[in-house]
């Protein structure tokens, strides 16, 4: 039984599934879901990621992780969590730029938060056994300060659509069309208090708000910072921002269940929310272009292109690539969440 015939089964016997439902089945179920058992990355898989676009990336989330924990006052002991780590190479990439500063890496204990099994089966090729995994962040010790890295984790996030009818708010869900296909339908929704058009798309991703929520708290409790970065929005808004993502190529989302990644945008503004209630600090989300560029991502590209005359041409397309606003720069956001007491580099007040 595949899994969209699984799905049409549960529908039939159930009822329709949210999108949230829908989503977390199609990403994580154990028999068929992407990443449980086919996440494919890169240039030969379904999509690309800012690390693997060019080691730029990693190698200044390193230098901003060495200056973060300067600022904190350099724990003799801290907590250093990636989140979502893809293939590992964001992580490597961070902790070779980071064995600048001798006195982080020998205060840095290392730890990636992962639920897929063959990417922790890459990471662990990539980067050996002398750090630690866990499943959830709950899983790793709170004991110490925490400098965390998440990025293109708020993406495959479930969320919830609801839809602006003539009547009020409807819950867009995925049920079953007269041939017993799945399809998009309405359900009744409770009140929400949004003013819309008729028309309008609202999509609400309590999980995005709990991993913020969850961050926070433990950044409150013992100190640190936390890095946020995905494509999404800066401020509140509507939308339908659901696709499904095979070999670098929109598809509908219920063509192909567990065939093909499926990601929303990032709502910034609730995960911002969240943090902030639980008493952490949320300085101004920053594009990734404004982020790289504070950074000094342009320094970084003039030395590997003088190390590497010949490899210039591709060094200046990966750094347009990362920070162009017609490519990665604008719809890639940066948000940081960290402990009172210190601001982390890139986010001081701007002038």
């Amino acid at each position: 039984m595949s899994l969209r015939e699984r799905l049409a089964a549960q529908i039939r016997a159930s009822g329709p599934l949210s999108l949230a439902q829908y989503m977390t089945a199609c990403l994580h179920d154990p028999d068929f879901g992407y990443y449980a058992v086919r996440p494919a990355l890169g240039e030969g898989g379904d999509f690309i990621t800012a690390p693997l676009v060019s080691q730029m990336f990693g190698e200044l989330i390193g230098l901003w992780a060495v200056e973060t924990w300067t600022r904190m006052g350099r724990p003799a002991r801290f907590r250093l969590v990636e989140m979502g780590p893809g293939d590992g190479t964001l992580m490597s990439d961070l902790l070779r730029a980071a064995r600048l500063s001798p006195a982080f890496t020998e205060a840095a204990d290392v730890w990636l938060v992962e639920t897929s099994q063959p990417l922790h089966d890459r990471q662990r090729q990539a980067l050996g056994d002398h750090l630690s995994w866990a499943g959830t962040l709950g899983e790793v010790p709170a004991d110490a300060p925490m400098i965390l890295v998440a990025n293109e984790l708020l993406d495959c996030l479930p969320v919830r659509q609801f839809v602006r009818t003539e009547t009020g708010w409807a819950e867009r869900m995925v049920g079953l069309d007269a041939a017993g296909a799945l399809a998009f339908g309405l359900a009744a929704a409770p009140v929400l208090d949004r003013i819309a058009p008729v028309g309008a798309i609202l999509e609400t991703s309590p999980a995005q708000a709990a991993i913020a929520d969850e961050i926070a708290a433990r950044l409150v409790e013992a100190g640190g910072a936390a890095l946020l970065i995905d494509y999404g929005r800066a401020v509140p808004g509507f939308g339908d921002t659901l696709q499904a993502l095979c070999r670098h190529r929109k598809e509908g989302p219920l063509e192909n269940p567990g065939e093909a990644d499926l990601t929303v945008h990032a709502d910034f503004p609730a995960v911002m929310a969240a943090a902030a209630a639980q008493g952490a600090q949320t300085p101004q989300i920053l594009t990734q272009g404004e982020f790289l560029v504070r950074l000094g991502i342009g320094a970084r590209a003039e030395a590997l292109a003088a190390a590497r005359p010949d490899l210039s041409g591709a060094i200046e397309r990966q750094l347009e690539r990362l920070v162009a606003p017609d490519q990665m720069g604008e719809l890639f956001k940066v948000a940081c969440i960290h402990s009172p007491g210190f601001v982390p580099p890139a986010f001081e007040t701007c002038p």
